[in-house]
């Protein structure tokens, strides 16, 4: 029988973790689907009953998201504009059941490159915050992920948050394009996050997943945006400052070719919809 450990303090997670060849758990939707086995192999640290891991909060200097938090609580949150991309995020993030179960840590310590949280956080400049027996430290989002299923971890080392500035501010969205409109691995998606003031653009951001092994921001992008009208900010979205930026593969959702033009549409679109509904709003 597997060993099977479900602690509810942090301290005693963090006390198993450092004893090394445990497989942390919470929400378990990716976790159990690749084992390709009846069981996990070695001992399991079930980490959904710690209060500290749970939960959204405003602090000092934003927003901190537990890295248990599921996916369905939160879509409840009372959370700023800026947050409305990772929320229509987490609505694709599977089935409903799967929002129930997914947690937020979860998704970006699987490390795949269609996870759908990681282009959103990475327009709200996320940081994680990660633990271990020895203490704490912070990493910007971009650092963490570093490769198909691989994070920063370090040995004995857990994802305890998610922080989010006040500086990311503005009105976020999400777009994934995938072979059906629900329930589906993306063949590419996109995050952005955009900031208008007296009918410019003053503050950008822009994320693609799906077409590399990480997602990634789109700083040329970002940068010819600002200062743009917002009127005709879509009409400054270019090829040459989004596709050097991206690895896309071909597969069987579809080819390289095929997912860099797509992102490049999807960009398109998003900066469209956000300066659309922010006239619609005004």
């Amino acid at each position: 029988m597997t060993p099977f450990y479900r602690p509810r303090t942090l301290a005693e997670a963090l006390r198993i973790a450092a004893k090394g060849g445990v497989t942390p758990a919470a929400g378990c939707t990716d976790l159990f689907p690749a084992t390709r086995a009846q069981a996990l192999a070695g001992p399991v640290l079930d980490l959904t009953a710690i209060a500290e891991l749970r939960g959204i909060a405003e602090t000092a200097e934003g927003w901190r998201i537990g890295a248990c938090t599921r996916w369905s609580e939160l879509l409840r949150a009372p959370l700023p504009e800026a947050f409305d991309g990772l929320k229509a995020a987490a609505r694709e993030v599977g089935s409903v059941q799967i929002q129930n179960a997914g947690t937020v840590g979860g998704n970006l310590c699987n490390a795949s490159p269609a996870a759908d949280g990681v282009p959103c956080l990475l327009t709200l400049d996320a940081e994680v915050e990660l633990a271990s027996a020895q203490g704490r430290r912070r990493l910007p989002l971009a650092e963490f992920v570093t490769g198909v299923r691989r994070t920063a971890l370090a040995p004995g080392e857990l994802l305890v948050a998610v922080h989010v500035p006040f500086e990311a501010a503005g009105r976020g969205g999400f777009l994934k394009l995938g072979a059906r409109r629900y329930l589906v691995i993306s063949i590419a998606m996109v995050a952005a996050r955009l900031e208008v003031e007296a009918g410019t653009v003053t503050q950008a951001a822009l994320a693609v997943g799906a077409c590399g092994p990480v997602a990634v921001r789109l700083p040329g992008q970002e940068a010819a945006l600002l200062g743009q009208p917002a009127a005709r900010a879509a009409a400054a979205v270019r090829v040459d400052l989004i596709a050097p930026a991206l690895s896309p593969i071909d597969d069987v959702r579809g080819d390289a070719g095929y997912r860099r033009d797509s992102a490049v549409e999807l960009v398109r679109r998003a900066v469209a919809e956000l300066v659309q509904g922010r006239e619609a709003a005004a």
